[in-house]
């Protein structure tokens, strides 16, 4: 940590990727819901593992990959997330420390295994995960360091968390101290399948505790149960201060209040594999925002950022995004 704090302060789910090409049948033949997050059993686990082929491990968990990014475009990074005592654990606490993202969470010792995910990346580049949490449940309010919480500018959740009811109350938690030290909060709705898991919970949640909300646009028609873009962003530009919301190749919107800004996305020549776009694009709005950039040009580094990732497999930056960033005369 610098003398300055922290950027951003990432809390989630600390996941091990296992990234696989494979072709439609098999999705099909795994009766799995395309473009889906699904969370399964060690043992289904086991069985899409021995089906899947080869496959490369990567270390990633959405929140991981946000901190990661922020890290990568130079800014100061901190995470909070659980992996046991293991070799995967092991491989995700590298990982994590070798892209200067400060995690210091202690490894769990006992109780179930680091977190995979199984990445099943189709020929359309479309991705469909199959997550078992393993010692994700372990994450509770004990894990959370308040100095470091005070520290950052901005603490940044996953949508995910909120499948477990002591990984919830650790964010919670963290929101009351970030709040009551003047920071700020933020939250990425993560998918429409989670957010119809926690409607209620997330709109509670949104509008008494978190400043800053990034979702995409089927993930904000889910939360307010409606197919009108327009309709949905007038809502949650009421409901919280700021928001950004992805559009795919058409872009984002950044909504603050009733003023909604348009930017466009950042040109891509091929899209190999959308896994943490989102993660990504929410990494280069915040070291932006965190920066003092406006809200547009925070939009077009997250931009930036997410047309990399999904250049290549994998879910983390290839290359320095702040040289990128330099290069490109967006820094």
């Amino acid at each position: 940590m610098t003398s300055s704090g922290f950027d951003v302060l990432c809390i989630g789910n600390a996941i091990v990727d296992v990234i696989a090409r494979v072709d439609e049948r098999f999705v099909s033949h795994h009766e799995l819901v395309k473009g889906s997050m699904n969370l399964i059993d060690e043992i289904r686990a086991e069985q899409l593992y021995a089906d899947m082929g080869q496959a490369i491990e990567v270390s990633g968990g959405s929140a991981g990959n946000t901190a990661a990014g922020v890290a990568s475009l130079g800014g100061n990074a901190a995470y909070f997330g659980k992996v046991k005592s293991d070799q995967l654990g092991a491989i995700f606490r590298h990982d994590m420390r070798s892209q200067g993202v400060v995690f210091e969470t202690p490894a769990a010792e006992d109780g179930p295994a680091t977190a995979r995910s199984f990445i099943l990346v189709t020929p359309d580049g479309e991705r469909t995960m199959n997550t078992y949490l393993g010692a994700c449940v372990n994450l509770t309010t004990e894990d959370v360091d308040r100095k470091t919480v005070e520290a950052a500018q901005v603490t940044y959740m996953e949508g995910y968390l909120w499948d477990r009811p002591e990984a919830k109350e650790a964010f919670k938690l963290a929101a009351r101290i970030a709040r009551a030290a003047g920071r700020k909060t933020s939250i990425t709705l993560s998918d429409s399948f989670c957010v119809e898991r926690h409607r209620d919970s997330f709109l509670e949640l949104i509008r008494s505790s978190v400043d800053i909300v990034f979702a995409n646009e089927t993930e904000i028609k889910s939360l307010y149960q409606t197919q009108n873009f327009d309709g949905a962003i007038k809502a949650i530009g009421a409901d919280c201060g700021l928001a950004v919301v992805t559009r795919s190749e058409k872009g984002c919107v950044v909504v603050v209040g009733r003023e909604v800004h348009q930017v466009p996305a950042h040109p891509v020549t091929a899209v190999v594999d959308v896994t943490g776009a989102g993660d990504l694009f929410a990494a280069g709005f915040l070291y932006g925002h965190t920066h003092g950039k406006s809200l547009y040009d925070s939009a077009r580094l997250g931009s930036l950022a997410a047309a990399e990732v999904i250049s290549h497999i994998g879910a983390r930056p290839e290359i320095s995004l702040h040289s990128h960033a330099e290069a490109m005369g967006f820094l």
